[in-house]
């Protein structure tokens, strides 16, 4: 095994282990929470370290990126290739064919182009829904600060759900970054009440997954209720732009 290799496993392996002493503390069985290794901005030799080390799901921001190294790592079929950043509607048919999980669909137009382009496919595609529970502007998906007004987007979601080739699995937001991983505790409880609120209006739909937690704060983010957390430089270091 390479030093690469040694190393990034070592430090997945030291996160698997935070992880599933955040749950024990939350009372939640460890295997509940999924790890996504997020390797956005990393070149292809340091991609294959991760996989090799271990990792079963790799988070990546930019379309092309994403099908660039998935294409170029064709004997890794078993890794799952999770796209975790926006997606312009432009590149909705590249996300579409060809990643397994998409945790940022913020907005009716672009959930209509992914459907389209899966069913052209002929593939479903497991989607998380982005709120923006934080109120930035700088920030993607449904503004959901002011609980008071959940109610205003609702008829969006539920045309969602009727999509045929889209399987929305719950929901992923991005907190405002704070000092502390504790400054972003408030946001995570409000995207569970937000999935406990959407559960009650669909209680046909699946809302289980929330994605919500990065390097800085995913401990406080499994203690809150994650069952999906994103971590890349803790793991992988220092990315390369």
């Amino acid at each position: 095994m390479s030093e690469l290799v040694e190393s990034i496993r070592e430090r997945y392996l030291a996160a698997l282990d935070r992880i599933a002493v955040a749950a024990k503390k939350a009372e939640r069985a460890p295997g509940s929470v999924k790890l996504v290794v997020v390797t956005k901005a990393q070149s292809l030799e340091v991609t294959r370290a991760v996989i090799e080390a271990g990792v079963k799901i790799l988070g990546e921001n930019y379309p092309e990126e994403g099908v660039m190294k998935l294409q170029s790592l064709p004997e890794f079929s078993a890794v799952e290739w999770h796209m975790i950043g926006h997606v312009q509607s432009r590149k909705a048919r590249i996300v579409a064919g060809n990643f397994d999980f998409l945790h940022s669909l913020d907005s009716l137009k672009l959930a209509k182009r992914l459907d389209r382009f899966c069913g052209e496919a002929g593939r479903a595609l497991p989607v998380l829904l982005e709120f923006n529970v934080g109120g930035e502007e700088s920030k993607g998906g449904w503004f959901a600060s002011d609980e008071s007004r959940w109610q205003e987007w609702t008829a969006e979601v539920a045309e969602i759900l009727a999509l045929p080739n889209l399987k929305v699995r719950g929901l992923m937001t991005m907190p405002p970054f704070g000092e502390t991983a504790d400054a972003s505790r408030p946001f995570f409880v409000r995207l569970r009440r937000l999935q406990e609120f959407l559960a009650s209006q669909f209680p046909q739909a699946d809302f289980r997954e929330l994605s919500m937690g990065t390097s800085f704060d995913y401990e406080a983010a499994v203690e809150e209720g994650a069952t999906f957390v994103r971590v890349g430089t803790a793991i992988v270091g220092s990315r390369n732009y």
